[in-house]
Protein backbone atom coordinates (compact mmCIF):
# COMPACT_ATOMS: atom_id res chain seq x y z
CA UNK A 1 0.00 0.00 0.00
CA UNK A 2 1.18 3.08 -1.04
CA UNK A 3 -0.11 6.59 0.61
CA UNK A 4 0.31 10.21 -0.46
CA UNK A 5 -0.70 12.62 2.41
CA UNK A 6 -1.68 16.55 1.45
CA UNK A 7 -2.76 19.62 3.53
CA UNK A 8 -0.24 20.79 5.17
CA UNK A 9 0.32 24.11 6.06
CA UNK A 10 0.81 27.30 8.82
CA UNK A 11 -1.84 28.80 10.37
CA UNK A 12 -2.89 30.78 13.59
CA UNK A 13 -4.07 29.62 16.94
CA UNK A 14 -7.55 28.79 16.51
CA UNK A 15 -7.57 27.95 13.01
CA UNK A 16 -8.71 24.83 10.89
CA UNK A 17 -6.94 22.76 8.89
CA UNK A 18 -7.81 19.55 6.37
CA UNK A 19 -5.19 16.41 5.99
CA UNK A 20 -5.96 13.75 3.51
CA UNK A 21 -4.48 10.81 2.75
CA UNK A 22 -4.90 8.45 -0.38
CA UNK A 23 -3.86 5.29 -0.73
CA UNK A 24 -3.28 3.25 -3.79
CA UNK A 25 -2.50 -0.78 -4.29
CA UNK A 26 -3.76 -3.35 -2.06
CA UNK A 27 -6.18 -1.00 -0.44
CA UNK A 28 -9.06 -3.82 0.53
CA UNK A 29 -6.89 -5.05 2.54
CA UNK A 30 -6.56 -2.27 5.19
CA UNK A 31 -7.88 -2.49 8.71
CA UNK A 32 -6.73 0.52 9.61
CA UNK A 33 -5.97 4.20 8.95
CA UNK A 34 -4.76 6.48 10.87
CA UNK A 35 -2.89 9.78 11.65
CA UNK A 36 0.50 10.83 13.50
CA UNK A 37 2.90 13.47 14.37
CA UNK A 38 6.34 14.22 15.29
CA UNK A 39 6.96 17.34 16.51
CA UNK A 40 10.76 18.12 17.04
CA UNK A 41 12.93 16.58 19.74
CA UNK A 42 9.95 14.41 20.54
CA UNK A 43 8.97 10.99 19.32
CA UNK A 44 6.02 10.07 17.14
CA UNK A 45 2.70 10.18 18.80
CA UNK A 46 -0.66 8.69 17.66
CA UNK A 47 -3.39 11.69 16.84
CA UNK A 48 -6.16 9.13 15.44
CA UNK A 49 -6.85 5.83 14.28
CA UNK A 50 -10.10 4.68 12.14
CA UNK A 51 -11.07 1.20 11.54
CA UNK A 52 -12.35 -0.65 7.97
CA UNK A 53 -15.42 -0.73 10.01
CA UNK A 54 -15.72 2.95 11.16
CA UNK A 55 -14.94 3.28 14.81
CA UNK A 56 -12.20 5.84 15.50
CA UNK A 57 -9.73 6.47 18.27
CA UNK A 58 -8.32 9.72 19.17
CA UNK A 59 -5.45 10.98 21.76
CA UNK A 60 -6.68 13.08 24.44
CA UNK A 61 -4.63 15.77 23.34
CA UNK A 62 -7.01 16.36 19.87
CA UNK A 63 -10.08 15.26 21.21
CA UNK A 64 -13.14 17.46 20.70
CA UNK A 65 -11.32 19.40 18.10
CA UNK A 66 -9.67 16.90 15.36
CA UNK A 67 -11.90 14.06 13.41
CA UNK A 68 -11.11 11.39 11.18
CA UNK A 69 -13.06 10.16 8.61
CA UNK A 70 -12.63 8.37 5.37
CA UNK A 71 -14.04 8.26 2.22
CA UNK A 72 -14.01 4.62 0.89
CA UNK A 73 -14.60 5.62 -3.16
CA UNK A 74 -11.63 7.81 -3.07
CA UNK A 75 -9.93 5.23 -1.20
CA UNK A 76 -8.67 8.43 0.96
CA UNK A 77 -8.26 9.97 4.72
CA UNK A 78 -8.82 13.00 6.38
CA UNK A 79 -7.98 14.39 9.24
CA UNK A 80 -9.88 17.50 9.90
CA UNK A 81 -7.79 19.69 12.40
CA UNK A 82 -10.10 22.87 14.25
CA UNK A 83 -9.52 25.21 17.40
CA UNK A 84 -5.44 24.92 16.40
CA UNK A 85 -3.10 25.24 19.00
CA UNK A 86 0.31 26.09 18.55
CA UNK A 87 1.28 22.51 20.52
CA UNK A 88 0.03 20.84 17.36
CA UNK A 89 2.61 21.77 15.36
CA UNK A 90 4.26 18.88 13.47
CA UNK A 91 5.06 16.64 10.89
CA UNK A 92 1.92 14.59 10.24
CA UNK A 93 1.90 11.00 8.91
CA UNK A 94 -0.69 8.79 7.83
CA UNK A 95 -0.47 4.68 8.26
CA UNK A 96 -1.79 2.29 6.79
CA UNK A 97 -2.09 -1.21 8.82
CA UNK A 98 -2.90 -4.40 6.74
CA UNK A 99 -3.07 -8.01 9.08
CA UNK A 100 0.35 -9.87 8.51
CA UNK A 101 2.13 -6.71 7.47
CA UNK A 102 4.79 -4.02 8.15
CA UNK A 103 2.55 -0.67 8.28
CA UNK A 104 2.56 1.50 5.53
CA UNK A 105 3.19 5.45 6.23
CA UNK A 106 2.85 7.85 3.97
CA UNK A 107 5.58 11.05 3.18
CA UNK A 108 4.45 13.30 6.11
CA UNK A 109 3.10 16.63 6.08
CA UNK A 110 4.19 19.95 7.85
CA UNK A 111 1.48 21.68 9.96
CA UNK A 112 2.90 25.07 11.68
CA UNK A 113 0.72 26.54 14.08
CA UNK A 114 1.65 30.59 15.41
CA UNK A 115 0.69 31.79 18.36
Amino acid sequence: VQLQASGGGSVQTGGSLRLSCVASGTVSSIKFMGWYRQAPGKQRELVATISSGGNTNYADSVKGRFTISTDNAKNTVYLQMNSLKPEDTAVYYCNAVRLGYAPSWGQGTQVTVSS
